[in-house]
């Protein structure tokens, strides 16, 4: 009787290690962050030409870390209007951190912009490195000097905080992440804080609510300057799944009860190591989506795969770096956004490793896709987690 309650002592221990060590990696790699650029970069983004004809739009970026669906799901929208000049511009040429391991070069420096006197039709401002009271005052200043009085201005998720910065929000409503804006508002004061909205607007400022809303905050934008066919046209484009721009909203913010959802799955269920297959020509808007969404579901590990090379162009031209290695030791499941595009080769490289093919991207809005699977991995309730950390209500 002694050895048997010895047994079971020693099996209930051997649990509770497997249990700890199965949470260990994905909450520290949910917390570790990941590392700016260090040194030279000799890559470069492309160019577009330049068409008087066609409106302006810059999308600012900060090389410390930019939000990946903040800054790439605008520029693609707006690229996909045919009616624009889309910028991602910075301070300078660093390569911009979107992800551990992953970059993204900017088009022009805030210096090449203007000595090419390009005027802004409208400015999109994403979630920074720097989401409190001290921003860079660079960023601020350039900002505040391309905006007239016929610019649209546009901040994204917490991008609000440096939209604020600027003074041009004072007395004026604008809105962020749900759950961000109990942290952001009492820094900010002088703008008017308002919520249950996807998309703010007071004249030609505008801001939307969590990261998912970009696709709102952008379809408006495009639909003041470009008209509702265009809009319409571009939403078709994504699979956008309401027949308007759904301006309603719930601004549920997280509580304890839905990170306990967290806990309960890093600590019980299988966490996956996870990876996305960069690909040429890829839709930065899928990339983006699919990385914002899946980085969420605390995986074991997430890593991107550029395979031959260690940079590719995306669908509007930008160029992406790759610092990882192509490593497919322990490789639970690799996403394919383009599977038409994935070679013999390819399945050859990742013969063993579970392929995710999204062959039907022209009939579904991903976000959508992404929230199906996960519900059936993991449960509803983890399900609306990843939902309201993306505000996606």
């Amino acid at each position: 009787m002694k050895y048997k309650k010895v047994y079971i002592a020693v099996f209930v221990m051997l649990l509770v290690m497997l249990s700890c060590f199965n949470a260990c990696r994905p909450i520290r790699n949910f917390t570790t962050k990941p590392t700016p650029w260090s040194g030279h970069s000799m890559t470069t983004s492309k160019l577009p030409v330049y068409d008087p004809a066609k409106k302006t739009v810059f999308v600012i970026a900060d090389h410390k870390l930019t939000e990946m669906f903040d800054m790439l799901a605008p520029f693609y929208l707006f690229n996909a209007t045919g009616k624009a000049n889309v910028y991602i511009v910075a301070k300078e040429k660093t390569p911009i951190l979107i992800k551990k391991d992953l970059f993204v070069c900017p088009q022009l420096t805030f210096g090449e912009a203007d000595s090419m006197r390009l005027q802004a039709d409208a400015i999109v401002i994403p979630a920074l490195s720097i989401r409190d009271e001290h921003q860079d005052t660079v960023i601020i200043s350039w900002i505040k000097k391309h905006f007239s009085p016929t610019t649209k201005m546009l901040t994204i998720c917490d991008g609000a905080s440096t939209g604020a910065a600027t003074g041009l929000y004072d007395g004026k409503p604008i809105t962020c992440h749900a759950s961000d804006i109990k942290v952001i508002q009492p820094r900010f004061n002088k703008p008017n804080w308002v919520q249950q909205v996807t998309v703010a607007k007071a004249g030609n400022l505008f801001s939307t609510a969590g990261v998912s809303n970009a696709v709102e905050g952008s379809l408006t934008v495009i639909n003041e300057i470009f008209g509702t066919e265009t809009a319409k046209k571009v939403a078709a484009d994504v699979n956008y799944p309401h027949e308007e721009i759904r301006l309603s909203h719930k601004s549920i913010a997280l509580t304890g009860g839905n990170k306990f959802q967290v806990i309960k799955k890093v600590f019980f269920k299988r966490n996956r190591n996870i990876a996305l297959l960069i690909q040429n020509g890829m839709s930065e808007f899928a990339m983006a989506s699919m990385i914002d969404t899946y980085g969420r579901t605390f995986p074991a590990s997430f890593k991107t795969y550029i395979l031959n090379d260690t940079t590719i162009s995306t669908r509007y031209g930008l160029s992406l770096i790759h610092t990882g290695s192509n490593s497919i030791k322990g490789l639970d499941e690799l996403h394919v956004m383009m599977p038409e595009t994935f070679s013999v080769a390819d399945e050859a490289f990742f013969k063993k490793i579970k392929i995710i093919r999204y062959d039907n991207l022209q009939q579904q809005y991903l976000f959508d896709v992404y929230f199906k699977r996960i519900g059936e991995q993991y449960g509803p309730q983890f399900e609306k987690f990843i939902k309201i950390s993306l505000d996606y209500n």
